[in-house]
């Protein structure tokens, strides 16, 4: 399995099962990636504040087979602080991260311009 690092924007996230989520990614030089964050949902995960939407991190995944695996996350920029807490900043960056992740169609295509245009915009 080989591993990588990107600065990746959280658009999204899925329950799966009791304590995993996926995620859906914009990263900086992966495109779009989907990828499982296994207990993140557990009240002593290290890194569940981390995976949740608008939030700009410095991940490390695994290449699975259909889903990636994500394995570290430091954060850049926390921007679901400040959007959670006006609501008309938050209804707007929902549209952006909705928009970005239905522009970018493929996964593990680089979406450069979209991850520099999203980044700005949330900042």
């Amino acid at each position: 399995m080989p591993l990588y690092r990107d600065d990746a924007i959280v658009l999204r996230t899925h329950k799966l099962g009791e304590a995993d989520r996926i995620v859906t990614l914009l990263t900086k030089h992966h495109g779009k990636v989907r990828a499982v964050a296994k207990g993140v949902r557990r009240t002593s995960s290290r890194i569940g504040a981390r995976m949740e939407p608008f939030m700009l991190a410095d991940v490390q995944l695994y290449e699975g087979r259909s889903l990636d695996i994500v394995s570290q996350v430091e954060t850049r920029e926390p921007y679901a602080r400040r959007i959670a807490q006006d609501y008309q900043l938050f209804t707007a960056a929902t549209a952006m991260v909705e928009t970005a992740d239905k522009l970018v169609d493929h996964e593990r295509e680089p979406a450069l311009a979209q991850f520099r245009l999203l980044h700005g915009a949330l900042g």
